[in-house]
């Protein structure tokens, strides 16, 4: 498949695709708000086909990379939905104990993106556990629609407990340091902004466009947090101005940017919202603030 980037489609047809993607428009009202965009004998159809991720593309760290160890864990979660599992990786050769990040994934489970993501973490010498909100119903379909589906059908209150189960599995292993934080993506960003609202251990926490949490908990945040926004995301970005005057208010260590002209999910490198130039660069300042603040 031809590589794409935003800049491939029109910026409406982006935002019909960012409310599809996360429930405000379903598939017939993208195919009709994409129709008018739909020219040089191109369907509706095919644009969206060409807006879904390619995994290929997105493996930066091979499965069977011998600098690694991964595997499944399974877990309880009394207060959630019982059952759990996730994906744990770590150095192959770790030196002594390391610090954790629980890795948590977009509305659509535990798909290889951020499994790769979780790769690239023990690559640089951290151990990651990336909890798989979908496993109570199966596990990530390997479908991007059926899993967003499941998802949306998902107790949300018992979710949120199946993920936070995810940092008491992490601090439990034998190889982990003392230090933990998280990185999160889309609704990944949102939960790692509760979880600084709720853990007072959490060392560190990188939410990559993700809602803001309720303002009056952010007193509660101990952590320092590295906030990351695409600048072309209307949706999340109206609420930064209440969170960062909550964060000020409240002495909490943060910085934030706002990478100018790129669309929300810019580090998923496998659609073509993916923006290279802001997803490495971001990317860079996640693993310099963790490397900071976790070691």
């Amino acid at each position: 498949m031809e590589r794409k980037t935003a800049s491939d489609f029109h910026p409406e047809v982006l935002k019909l695709f960012d409310g599809y993607v996360h429930g405000a428009k379903t598939r017939r009202e993208f195919l009709d708000g994409a129709a008018k965009f739909a020219v040089g004998g191109v369907s509706a159809a095919a644009i969206l086909q060409s807006l879904q991720p390619n995994f290929a593309w997105a493996e930066q760290v091979k499965k069977d990379d011998p600098r690694i160890k991964t595997e499944r864990l399974e877990y309880d979660s009394p207060q959630g939905s019982g059952k759990m599992n996730g994906y744990f990786v770590k150095p192959a050769n770790a030196k002594g104990k390391l610090p954790g990040i629980v890795v948590i994934h977009e509305n659509r489970g535990l798909n290889p993106y951020i499994e790769d993501v979780a790769r690239r973490l023990a690559l640089l010498n951290f151990v990651a556990f990336a909890p798989d909100a979908l496993a109570p119903v199966g596990g990530y379909p390997g479908n991007e629609d059926e899993a967003r589906a499941l998802f949306a059908k998902q107790d949300t209150k018992k979710r949120i407990e199946d993920l936070a189960t995810a940092v008491s599995v992490m601090k439990a292993r034998p190889e982990f340091g003392g230090k933990w934080g998280s990185v999160g993506f889309c609704f990944g960003g949102g939960i790692v902004n509760l979880f600084a609202t709720r853990f007072p251990d959490m060392a560190a926490g990188v939410p990559y466009y993700g809602v803001q949490p309720a303002v009056a908990n952010v007193p509660n945040i101990k952590a320092a947090l590295l906030i990351q926004y695409a600048g072309e995301d209307e949706r999340i970005n109206k609420g930064w101005p209440a969170y960062e005057e909550a964060l000020k208010a409240n002495k909490v260590r943060y910085e934030m940017h706002m990478y100018p002209k790129v669309q929300h999910g810019f580090h998923n490198d496998t659609t073509p919202r993916y923006d290279d130039a802001a997803a490495k660069l971001s990317w860079q300042r996640t693993v310099d603030f963790f490397n900071k603040q976790l070691r």
